[in-house]
């Protein structure tokens, strides 16, 4: 039995949802789902114009006062793609887990009311009357519960056509005693298909019960199972669980769930979800325009700069790895002799001689980083991210660091975690643990400290 890769049970929902229908469309569909889209945007926008409607029409019946139907329609229109747009970005579209849910309610209340917020923002911004002031209240309420019911209604119909989660249990003979006692009497969604106490059968025993969940019940499975085989189980779509225990504790996790009354933490490789990269990208974008009118102006200083003092060859362009470990040439102002890499590749330390004495400060300031601004205009890179790293650097550290290529899940950033915290000299390894630290608990929030840290750095000179 071969495991199917991640998207081909979504192609096999919508390959039986319209199973009589003709080919191509088939195929349109799937290619619609593989990139995010989901039935449930179709439904959560008809619920949410229809309540609006049904809201006003309770409040005023068929005489809606100070403007025509067709003026509050366009205004419902309005408000419920903003509603569509937040709950996209808040992940309420992300695919949930078989094993360990998270309660819907808390965070749809979040998306509905700072959708509620920026309906409010939009009427007072551009002058629109999207619905009487408190229609926004009552929608605030009855919208969670509308939302939350489909969601609930949608993970009721799924569980009915894929059955229950299939377990894989890992662990001593003792510990998968007790954690099969608890989960076959209080975890009625989930059956245990395998047991082992050994890691290293996982990959065959999930592929022999077609399995698609893994309970790790001991750390030390878990200190066996990283990188390997925990990154390949994540990239097939396998879910894989840390039973949080009293030393897992100290850890200070805060996303622990529960599966038949066991503390359990999920383990994912692949850091941030779609609906993150997205609102992480619009954010660069967004931030570019606010401050291109500062930025282009020390860019053309900085170039005239580096030719008068250089010389030719104001750009330097080189071969990174970047997001998903794809090359890209990164580009930063020149501040080394043209033949400083005529030995081969090597990393840059204090007082490094290969650079020209005039254009240090650049570097001790990263000024010569802010090329990269173009590279984020492409795509290539962000903001905020792990520094990407040349090609034949990360195979040498790869070697020594475990879990080095997880950086590149994230696209690289012109400044990131690392760079703020630790130095240019800093140890390898030590600048994946704040990488890492970057990766699993991002937020836009995150991203903007450390962009004003950046500025701190700059001042300071700090490398």
């Amino acid at each position: 039995m071969q495991i199917e890769p991640p998207g081909a049970p979504a192609e096999d929902v919508v390959n039986r949802a319209i199973g009589g229908m003709a080919r191509p469309f088939q195929r349109q569909l799937s290619w619609l789902w593989r990139r995010g889209f989901r039935f449930l945007f179709v439904i959560d926008a008809l619920t949410l114009f229809v309540l609006m409607s049904v809201i006003n029409l309770v409040r005023f019946g068929t005489q809606w006062p100070t403007y025509p139907p067709s003026h509050y329609f366009v205004g419902f229109g309005i408000a419920t793609g903003v509603h569509i747009s937040v709950s996209y970005f808040a992940g309420l579209y992300e695919r949930e887990p078989r094993v360990g849910y998270r309660p819907w309610l808390p965070r749809v209340a979040t998306a509905m009311a700072i959708g509620i917020a920026i309906d409010g923002l939009v009427t007072v911004l551009v002058g629109r009357y999207l619905m009487p002031r408190l229609n926004l209240g009552i929608l605030l309420i009855l919208g969670t519960v509308a939302i939350t019911a489909t969601r609930h209604l949608s993970r009721r119909l799924a569980n009915r056509r894929r059955g229950p989660a299939r377990l894989v249990v890992i662990g001593t003979t003792s510990e998968r005693e007790v954690a099969r006692h608890h989960i076959e009497q209080h975890a009625t969604s989930v059956v245990i298909v395998a047991e082992s106490d050994d890691i290293r059968h996982v990959f065959e025993l999930v592929e022999i019960n077609n399995a698609n969940d893994v309970l790790l019940l001991e750390l030390s499975s878990f200190a066996s199972a990283f990188p390997e085989p925990l990154t390949t189980l994540d990239n097939l779509g396998i879910g894989v669980h840390q039973r949080v225990s009293a030393a897992e504790s100290l850890l200070g996790l805060s996303a622990v769930r529960q599966l038949g009354g066991i503390p359990f933490t999920r383990l994912r490789t692949h850091a941030m979800a779609n609906h993150e990269l997205r609102l992480k990208r619009a954010f660069d974008l967004a931030t570019l325009m606010v401050f291109a009118p500062l930025l282009l102006p020390i860019i053309a200083f900085l170039a005239l700069y580096t030719r008068v003092v250089a010389g030719p060859g104001v750009i330097y362009r080189q071969e990174r790895l970047g997001f998903s470990g794809r090359p890209f040439r990164v580009a930063k102002f020149r501040t080394m002799s043209r033949d400083a890499e005529r030995n081969g590749a090597q990393l840059s330390t204090p007082g490094d001689s290969r650079i020209i004495p005039a254009m240090r400060w650049l570097r001790t300031t990263r000024a010569d980083e802010l090329p990269q601004i173009w590279n984020v205009l492409r795509g290539e890179m962000s903001l905020v991210g792990p520094r990407p790293e040349r090609p034949e650097l990360v195979d040498i550290i790869t070697q020594s660091v475990d879990g080095y290529g997880r950086r590149h899940q994230v696209p690289p950033g012109i400044t990131g975690l690392a760079q703020v915290h630790g130095r240019y000299d800093t140890n390898a390894a030590h600048k994946l643990g704040y990488d890492l630290q970057y990766l699993v608990n991002w937020s836009l929030v995150l991203d903007i400290q450390i962009m004003i840290r950046t500025m701190w750095v700059v001042v300071s000179r700090r490398v």
